[in-house]
């Protein structure tokens, strides 16, 4: 299974991404294409499992980019803009299935997907071009395919969110927590299978719902992790100057990076 194993980074930006619309400062201006950021999404495959992570708003240049043709499943983190309004792409996923696509999310996440893209969910859905959801919610550990899926509940703002802990067999255990402020007590025992953890990792200067980046360090510590990557990145942060600093085993992310077995 470990050959067949992947994750992609489809983006490692913050809600506004990077380059920021207006901004001169030196890392929206930089030529290093690992300073450019879409929005925060990952896809992971095992085997012929296909599992996307969020719907954001740059979906379609990523799966473009990735050549992502196949989701078998789509997985909600929270209900922010930066994490759904993507939504629309997915019909592209929905073409060639003979079945409604599987979304799982928290109960609150999928009250917002209902009530934004209503016209999907609608029991007169019945063009053929449109998205065609199954929701499931997300109330304990779960199965795609391959995959082992473990919710890991944090703290975001106001807002109900999890990450992910992804486990296959021959695969690392990988964890993924893009957007989160402070991890509980349980979320940390989870944790402590991972092998690899994906974690956000906003700027050095604290923030009230991001992880700053000495915050993130302490949590990658604290899980006991051999080996971290660093997300959901502002324009605060300069790809190599932010590594240089990092200490062994963490790595700062970019956009379509690759994490084998």
């Amino acid at each position: 299974m470990a050959a067949d194993f992947e994750i992609t980074l489809l983006g490692t930006g913050t809600s506004v991404g990077v380059p920021v619309i207006g901004c001169p400062c030196r890392v929206c201006r930089s030529e290093d294409p690992r300073n450019k950021r879409t929005r925060s999404s990952l896809h992971i495959r095992a085997g012929e499992t296909s599992v996307l992570v969020d719907s954001g708003p740059d979906l379609r240049e990523q799966a473009l980019r990735e050549n992502l043709t196949k989701v078998d499943a789509v997985l909600y983190t929270h209900d922010h803009v930066d994490h759904v309004v993507g939504f629309d792409e997915l019909r592209a996923f929905c073409w060639h299935r003979d079945t409604p696509l599987p979304l799982h999310a928290r109960p609150s996440c999928m009250a917002t997907l209902q009530t934004m893209f209503g016209w999907a969910f609608s029991s007169g859905n019945h063009y053929s071009g449109y998205v065609k959801p199954d929701p499931r919610l997300i109330d304990g550990p779960f199965t795609v395919g391959d995959l082992a899926i473990t919710p890991l509940p944090v703290e975001h703002a106001q807002t109900e969110t999890n990450g992910f802990l992804f486990e296959a067999a021959g695969a690392p255990a990988v964890a993924y927590i893009p957007d989160v402020k402070s991890v509980p007590p349980a979320t940390f025992g989870l944790l402590r299978n991972a092998d690899i953890l994906i974690i956000d990792a906003l700027r050095a200067k604290p923030h009230p719902t991001h992880l700053s980046t000495d915050e993130a360090l302490a949590v990658i510590a604290e899980s006991g992790v051999a080996r971290a990557w660093l997300t959901h990145l502002s324009h605060d942060c300069e790809h190599h100057e932010l590594e240089a600093t990092l200490p062994a085993g963490v790595r700062v992310a970019w956009d379509g990076l690759k994490i084998r077995a």
